[in-house]
């Protein structure tokens, strides 16, 4: 075996000895492991040069959408009706107000200080807009929260990812054609958003139809994510969010207890089931596994040397953490628990869906393209760093604490 390929194998053991020591550290210290297994990824990537972005071709890519899915997936078999009830209201109104306030100020800044047209610096708000559901889930699931604050923030990540992709692309569009329609833009968030919920809803159905039956195969634990990888790419490539098809996927098998049997009786005579306790297990191990790489990744995919990309990110990150405070306070029912409001308010990760659509610019040609993909990238990069030390500061502190509370708390 050469000795390349064994220091490899050596890499990937040693790596997921830290990230499950990461993790213990996270409940210890309240340091978050996201930040720690991207800092990981910096020291690899950017700052020693010991492996580059290119080594991984278009693997990476298709890696990071994975990872997306099962995370997900993942997450919306956590999602009870009941909470998920609740939690809609609340949802609804904070997705929209951050993602527009997000958007129109991100724009506003690249349209006077950069000089770019309406549609491109509105592009880059949109692509800005959201919180990535990667970083979020994780994230929430190892805090104490109340289950309706935790589902609004994972709710929220997942729907601004699709808000960003929709708007986003429209706008990218919209620059090849040199004009905008916002009744298309519109009806295409909509009827995405509507035909996305319904093939997960009834993937979901069909597949606890036969989940009992799939058990009987020797070797089908695998089965379930394969399924929901085929669920994704038929959205994707109907035109849909495969993101939020998976959320839907995992949320249906959550909650068949509390569909009308009686009403489905009259279609077939098979019984729906959900998971067992050792498949919750296993497709939480397996997002573990994935969030490890998937992080070390986005460590190595960082560009570092663009000093003004940079500048403006960390400037940018400093409007929008600023900005969330109102956004929170107009947007979020006060009968949640204050704390929880606190960390709603600096809970605004940014990362694959933006990433990935910051690219398309610089792939087209289009002028300024460059700079938009290295603001993105440095944008997406800091968000994480700041959310994480927020958390830290938030934990350690009373002094942030007050800060929020001093906002969010007054009548």
């Amino acid at each position: 075996m050469e000795l390349k390929t064994t220091i490899t194998i050596i890499a990937v053991g040693l790596l997921i000895f830290m990230a499950h020591l990461f993790a213990a550290f996270f409940r210890q210290r309240q340091v978050p492991d996201v930040l720690l297994l991207i800092v990981i990824g910096l020291i690899v990537g950017p700052f020693t040069g010991l492996i580059d972005k290119a080594f991984f071709g278009d693997i990476g890519s298709v890696f990071a959408n994975i990872t997306l899915v099962i995370i997900l997936f993942e997450g919306g078999t956590g999602l009870r009706y009941n909470v998920l009830r609740a939690a809609l209201r609340g949802t609804a109104s904070l997705t929209t107000v951050s993602f527009l306030v997000s958007t129109l100020a991100t724009g506003t800044l690249a349209l006077f200080f950069f000089e770019y047209d309406p549609i491109r610096s509105f592009m880059l708000g949109a692509f800005l807009g959201g919180t990535a559901s990667a970083v979020v889930i994780p994230m929430v699931n190892q805090m104490k929260m109340d289950p309706g604050s935790k589902t609004i923030l994972i709710l929220e990540s997942a729907v601004s990812d699709v808000l960003c992709i929709v708007v986003g692309l429209t706008l990218f569009e919209a620059y090849k054609l040199g004009a905008i329609s916002i009744g298309s833009m519109a009806f295409n968030i909509l009827t995405g958003f509507a035909f996305s919920l319904l093939l997960g809803l009834v993937a979901g159905l069909t597949w606890s139809f036969l989940l009992n039956k799939v058990r009987n195969i020797h070797n089908s634990i695998f089965t379930t994510p394969a399924f929901v990888f085929i669920i994704y790419g038929i959205a994707e490539l109907l035109g849909f969010s495969g993101a939020i098809s998976a959320l839907m996927f995992g949320i249906t098998l959550a909650n068949i207890d509390v569909i009308p049997l009686p009403l489905l009786a009259k279609y077939t005579r098979h019984a729906l089931h959900t998971f067992n306790d050792t498949e919750k297990v296993f497709f939480s191990e397996v997002v573990f596994l994935l969030k490890t790489f998937f992080f070390v990744y986005m460590g190595i995919s960082m560009v570092l040397t663009d000093i003004l990309s940079i500048t403006i990110g960390f400037a940018l990150n400093i409007l929008l953490f600023i900005l969330r405070i109102p956004v929170v306070r107009l947007s979020v029912r006060r009968t949640l628990p204050l704390e929880d409001r606190i960390v709603m308010a600096f809970m605004i990760p940014k990362g694959l869906a933006a990433a990935v659509l910051a690219s398309l610019p610089f792939q087209y040609g289009m002028e300024g393209g460059e700079l938009i993909q290295n603001i993105t990238y440095s944008t997406v990069l800091i968000s994480i760093v700041f959310n994480s030390a927020l958390y830290i500061m938030y934990n350690r502190t009373e002094k942030l604490k007050w800060f929020y509370a001093f906002f969010l708390a007054r009548r």
